[in-house]
């Protein structure tokens, strides 16, 4: 039928189809991500379900034991997930790690969403999983401490001294990465969960230390609320102001900041 038209006859229908086909898929693609947003949007915000804590880069659980413990006599379940390794390897494999612990958490306790709070490279992992591991449709709050967001600068200090000195999770954590920078594009915070980003002022390993500052999250930095605070990247986890505000944090209401040093 197509031969017996003009070649321009031809052209213009090849080119309006074509151009038929691009809306189709354009809604179809629109369509999906609608469908996605509101099945996200289904995690019950007042249902506070077991906590997970994720550690930071090196993989170590200790620094994480005094906040579980606050926690759990909160009478919260509470669990330190293990990463895999040395916690010093591919991210994107701790954050599989993370979205296998969600899913037995939740088994667990037959919960419909988990809160989970990361230290330093762990509230990176935490929004590496919500964002391409499933967890926006599992994760109720989502609170990082001290966490590089945007990279840290002293990646490039450790890149300085010696290859062999900063390996693949560092490296990724460098703030002109392809890993920084897919991770925050287009939304900083995903629709699913509530973000919270804690830090410190003084912090000497995410630096600058505003790096972890989130948009769409709340943001709250310890000298907004004690301007004293002398906390550094190592003390987030057992201070106790820290405590305080993640406490509040995971609670049933809406994330807030204290209005006054607790």
């Amino acid at each position: 039928m197509l031969s017996a038209l003009s070649p321009a006859r031809r052209r213009l229908l090849l080119v309006v189809g074509a151009l038929v086909a691009g809306v189709v898929v354009l809604v179809a693609t629109l369509i999906l991500r609608q469908l996605s947003a509101e099945s996200v949007s289904s995690v019950r915000q007042d249902r506070p379900g077991p906590v997970l804590l994720v550690p930071g880069y090196g993989g170590s659980t200790t620094s994480l034991a005094a906040l579980a413990a606050e926690l759990d006599r909160t009478g919260r379940e509470v669990s330190v997930v293990e990463l895999v390794g040395d916690g010093k390897g591919d991210l994107r494999i701790q954050a599989q790690e993370l979205a296998d612990a969600a899913e037995v958490a939740m088994a667990a306790a037959s919960a419909e969403s988990v809160d989970v709070v990361g230290y330093s490279a762990g509230g990176v992992i935490a929004r590496l999983w919500v964002r391409d591991f499933g967890g926006a449709g599992q994760a109720r709050r989502v609170v990082s401490l001290g966490s590089p967001h945007h990279g840290t600068d002293l990646v490039d200090l450790a890149r300085g001294v010696t290859p062999d000195s900063c390996p693949v999770a560092c490296r990724q954590l460098a703030p002109d990465s392809e890993f920084i920078a897919r991770l925050n594009a287009r939304d900083e915070t995903p629709a699913g969960p509530a973000f919270v980003s804690v830090w410190t002022t003084l912090d000497e390993v995410v630096t600058p230390p505003e790096t972890a500052r989130l948009d769409g999250a709340l943001n709250v930095s310890l000298q907004s609320i004690c301007a004293d605070s002398r906390a550094r990247h190592g003390d987030l986890p057992g201070d106790p102001v820290v405590a305080a505000i993640v406490d509040d944090a995971l609670g049933a209401g809406p994330p807030t900041a204290p209005r006054t040093c607790p």
